[in-house]
């Protein structure tokens, strides 16, 4: 740690390690989360574990959509940074969503599915899904999971099953 000792005895740090106030600390990254259940309680319960701040550097706000038209609607209306959605909805399940997301958008968002059962993985896999997460949800695993994807994103990585840009 830098620092020099000031005459009053404060100590004063120098980079790196400086200390902030609120008025210098930078301002939270904004990242739009889609929820896609065709449960209300579900898409709440996913809301919740996430929050509106799963880490100190990132901000969400969320869209929902309850069907597949809705979340085709939103991808092709609005930049969504991510996609989180019911592998338990129905019709059209978070796992189909997730697969022909990735077939029919050249550059899709990354993609969480949240599943009933861990044996359901090798599914989320053939989906080419991002990130899977189990039901009930656990806010700290919730928030670590969508974090990284979201500093991930920000950081430039490609969404499996995409070719992303070349060059």
């Amino acid at each position: 740690m830098t620092g020099s000792v000031a005459s009053a005895g404060t100590y004063e740090l120098g980079k790196p390690g400086q200390i902030m106030s609120d008025s210098t600390k930078p301002e939270p990254d904004t990242y739009t989360v889609l929820l896609y259940s065709d449960d209300v309680a579900v898409r709440d319960k996913i809301r919740l574990a996430i929050g509106v701040r799963p880490a100190a550097d990132l901000k969400v706000e969320f869209t929902d959509a309850s069907t597949w038209e809705e979340c085709r609607r939103l991808l092709d209306d609005y930049e969504i940074d991510l996609m989180v959605l019911d592998g338990e909805a129905s019709p059209a399940g978070g796992l189909g969503i997730a697969r022909q997301t990735k077939d029919e958008y050249a550059d899709p968002p990354p993609t969480c599915v949240v599943i009933a059962r861990a044996a359901d993985r090798w599914l989320a896999a053939f989906a080419q899904v991002d990130e899977t997460l189990i039901y009930p949800l656990d806010p700290v695993t919730t928030g670590q999971t969508i974090a990284g994807m979201l500093r991930a994103r920000r950081g430039g990585a490609v969404a499996l099953g995409t070719m992303g840009t070349l060059g």
